[in-house]
């Protein structure tokens, strides 16, 4: 679950509970220190993928697959537009979701998504009492983006803008701060795929994180949680986490089953932790890791460590697609079907297989990539080779975290 907008969220399929062995949950997060904040990514990459540890109270435990969570807040600088353009000090009392007396900017700053603008904040800010008076663009534009007939329109004026946009775009129309908990979303955690193996760093929790920044509609933005995680979370810093098992992402416990792995980008973080556990453990099992990005130069993420498990035997093979070093652009399922072969070989062998990133894209074509491989393995229909994946699904060996 390693990413939201590239950086981490829950899954579509894994199951994940707030876990950890301890009394930390998201409501009652451990207040962790930044250990370590450094880029992965090379000079010259368009991404901006960033290594952190965290440090973990000693009763905090978790296994490879599951996850760490980020209680974030918004950007200071974002607060400040909202209560400009609202015309409030910050200073108002606010009663939050669970009726505790904060100061509004306090709840703008930890409690309220301002961010990424949804369309259901749309209709509910049209249904304020002071929406009828509205300035700018007219009450009449602005109830042509609410309602099931113009979901369309709403959706395409969501994109790319946050609430400071619709209070810009139609203002005039809060007159209480206690209104807005009627208009957004709760700011929610952001999971993390954890990226170690805690028998190789006791006491803390690493993961990577992509940097989500990106101009829209003539204002600079940036992801919530990874701007924050990138850019305001300096070694040192104190943040609040959480740890969550994920139920559905785990190692086979037979040691000597063979694994094998597809996690481009930030999807690889948890397969990172899979080959530290097992070469801690010394797992006899055949490890497989396809992994891809954009660039080999800049993009290869922990690509030493990665060539010295393949020295040490740990990382039986490593194939690797990067998209952009050559003309016809190359991805991990490109690179799964040039092996069939040998890919179908290792399901044979009783493999389990996994998939961790993008639910949208590169999960579907793997899946295809995969089919594909039993069906020409087999020599048998793609409906077959469906019913064999099935199978795979029930016993555990075809597992999924994808976002």
């Amino acid at each position: 679950m390693s990413q939201v907008q590239g950086a981490a969220a829950a899954t579509e399929e894994s199951v994940s509970s707030e876990s950890g062995g301890s009394k930390y949950t998201r409501n009652n997060p451990y207040y962790s220190t930044v250990m370590e904040n450094y880029r992965l990514s090379g000079a010259g990459s368009e991404k901006e993928t960033r290594h952190l540890v965290f440090s973990l109270a000693p009763e905090m435990t978790y296994a490879p697959g599951d996850a760490i969570g980020v209680n974030p807040e918004n950007r200071a600088q974002a607060v400040a537009e909202v209560l400009a353009s609202l015309g409030f000090t910050g200073e108002e009392r606010v009663l939050d979701h669970y009726k505790l007396d904060i100061c509004f900017e306090e709840a703008l700053r930890t409690r309220l998504t301002i961010g990424k603008l949804a369309r259901g904040a749309i209709g509910q800010y049209a249904k304020l009492p002071g929406a009828a008076g509205v300035g700018g663009r007219g009450y009449a534009e602005l109830k042509l983006l609410c309602g099931p007939e113009n979901k369309a329109r709403a959706e395409e004026y969501c994109w790319g803008r946050e609430f400071i946009d619709l209070l810009t775009d139609f203002p005039g129309v809060v007159k209480s701060p206690q209104e807005l908990f009627n208009v957004l979303q709760r700011l929610v955690p952001r999971l993390y795929s954890i990226a170690s193996s805690q028998l190789v760093h006791p006491g803390v929790a690493e993961t990577s994180v992509r940097v989500v920044r990106y101009d829209t509609h003539g204002r600079e933005r940036q992801g919530v949680a990874s701007g924050e995680l990138g850019e305001r979370s300096h070694v040192g810093e104190v943040l609040p986490v959480f740890l969550t098992e994920n139920q559905n992402f785990k190692l086979p416990e037979d040691a000597s089953a063979p694994v094998i792995m597809v996690g481009p980008g930030t999807g690889v973080a948890p397969f990172r932790a899979f080959l530290e556990e097992r070469q801690a453990k010394g797992a006899s099992g055949d490890n497989w890791l396809f992994f891809g990005d954009q660039h080999r130069a800049t993009d290869f993420l922990y690509e030493e460590q990665f060539t010295a498990m393949q020295k040490a035997g740990t990382l039986t093979r490593l194939d690797l697609a990067f998209s952009r070093d050559q003309k016809e652009k190359i991805y991990v399922q490109d690179r799964m079907a040039e092996h069939g072969a040998e890919l179908y070989a290792w399901l044979e062998r009783g493999a389990y297989f996994y998939v961790c990133g993008d639910a949208t894209r590169m999960a579907k074509s793997v899946e295809l990539a995969l089919l594909d491989s039993i069906a020409k393995g087999s020599n048998c229909t793609l409906d077959a080779a469906a019913e064999y994946l099935a199978t795979m699904k029930k016993q555990k060996r075809y597992q999924r975290d994808v976002y």
